[in-house]
């Protein structure tokens, strides 16, 4: 009889805690939240924000997702955002510099790759003969894959490290690969478009952005992170002066939640969780 008494017992704290956790997430009243995050980590903010909604349904999550560059210029300009999550550390330092943001932590890791299309017959092998290519698809100077592919670029000798990686043109860098055709283009997966469709020879994009694409992208290279550096991908929870009371609270839940509890979620994209 005691076990049994115990046993009810525990399933019953077990019950409680359950609804109590439900009605508590069900506590914020209708509001929206504004996410701004770098256009690689687009379908992974989809299903994070899928889960989120079994908990908070009544949050709606409206999600910008472009270029980090972009949103931050968007974001300096006035656009509303409460939640920022770019693909480097570099536009979030620049937020933090400028005063708005309130939290932030350091949760995935990626690696840039030099892809083709499928089954192409490209002379090129990886990033140190590149210059190889007929054509390559390049992201943009304030978008950090281009920026990380410049770095690499400063850090084999291609480029002069006179310069910050961000204040290479598309057009030096065409230079200094012995004149090879550069289609910029103004975020990642963009780029990644480019070279699947056949537009151009070659591309960098990083390796999560190869997800779903296997049958269309072989990587020809991941670029080691002594080239690269480490690409660090920081959520930032944004000082929103427009929030009210309720979407203050759903924001501080959205960050916790993407920053702490979505791991298995980003690494079925690829990414690496730094937590």
């Amino acid at each position: 009889m005691k076990k049994i008494i115990v046993i009810l017992a525990v399933c019953l704290s077990v019950l409680c805690v359950t609804a109590c956790g439900r009605n508590n997430a069900e506590s914020i009243e209708n509001t929206e939240i504004y996410v701004f995050a770098a256009a690689s980590l687009q379908n992974a903010m989809n299903e994070v924000a899928e889960e989120f909604n079994k908990d908070y349904p009544n949050v709606h999550i409206n999600i910008n997702a472009d270029s980090s560059g972009t949103l931050l210029t968007q974001i300096r300009e006035g656009a509303e955002c409460d939640i920022f999550f770019p693909a480097s550390t570099l536009q979030a330092n620049e937020l933090i510099k400028d005063g708005v943001v309130a939290n932030t932590e350091n949760v995935l890791n990626n690696t840039l790759v030099v892809v083709s299309r499928k089954n192409s017959d490209t002379a090129v092998t990886g990033l140190s003969d590149i210059g190889k290519a007929k054509s390559i698809a390049l992201a943009g100077q304030s978008v950090p894959a281009g920026q990380y592919t410049r770095q690499a670029l400063i850090n084999s000798g291609v480029l002069s490290s006179d310069k910050k990686a961000e204040d290479y043109t598309a057009a030096e860098v065409s230079e200094a690969l012995g004149g090879v055709e550069i289609s910029e283009q103004s975020n990642v997966s963009k780029v990644l478009i480019a070279v699947a469709e056949g537009a151009c020879d070659v591309g960098t994009v990083y390796f999560s952005d190869t997800y779903g694409y296997e049958d269309k992208i072989d990587v020809l290279e991941e670029v080691p992170k002594e080239l690269t550096g480490d690409i660090i991908y920081p959520i930032c929870r944004i000082d929103n002066e427009e929030a009210s009371d309720e979407q203050v609270k759903a924001a501080v839940q959205f960050y916790d939640f993407a920053a702490q509890h979505c791991g298995h979620i980003f690494s079925r994209y690829d990414f690496e969780s730094i937590n």
